[in-house]
């Protein structure tokens, strides 16, 4: 049986992204303590670095509670200074809920993330006109794919007016 706790001193960071600028550590330990529909995950972040582009979700909401360190808040098109113990709402919607924390300190940033878990999610990426769509299945390959915004079509486009099987 799963202990329904961890201690953040104990996490083991998993997901490891060196990427320039996009640059941290995450420990990902939702399921290990049986959670469902929630997810958390430890961030540590090097000065100077973000986590993720900036981005808006369409599906889930998040939340970070800053333990340690300082930096800043991209929200919308506002920039927000944020420090140890700041709580941050993240909710679903469009550029104006588009978010990206920075650490503009000296030293190593700490937060905890917490999101409600979708099967389906939609990201938008408003610097770089972007989107990205994902879909799990249980049990089978899910569906991640990013888009180029420009990249739009008509909804009929590369579709057929005649029915299927027709000699028309």
């Amino acid at each position: 049986m799963l202990k329904p706790f961890v201690n953040l001193a104990d996490v083991a960071f998993t997901d490891i992204e060196e990427n320039g600028y996009y640059t941290s550590r995450r420990a990902q330990f939702s399921a290990g303590i049986g959670a469902r529909k929630l997810g958390y995950n430890l961030t540590e972040l090097p000065p100077g670095k973000a986590q993720c582009p900036f981005h808006a979700h369409r599906a889930e909401e998040e939340m970070f509670l800053i333990l340690e360190g300082e930096g800043e808040l991209r929200y919308g098109a506002d920039r927000y200074r944020i420090r140890k113990h700041d709580v941050i709402a993240c909710p679903t919607g469009g550029h104006a809920t588009a978010h990206q924390i920075i650490n503009t300190g000296s030293t190593t940033m700490r937060y905890l993330a917490l999101s409600n878990v979708s099967d389906i999610e939609v990201c938008e990426y408003p610097d770089s006109d972007k989107i990205g769509v994902h879909a799990d299945e249980p049990s089978a390959p899910g569906l991640h794919e990013m888009f180029r915004s420009e990249a739009t079509v008509e909804y009929y486009d590369r579709e057929s007016n005649v029915p299927p099987g027709s000699d028309a």
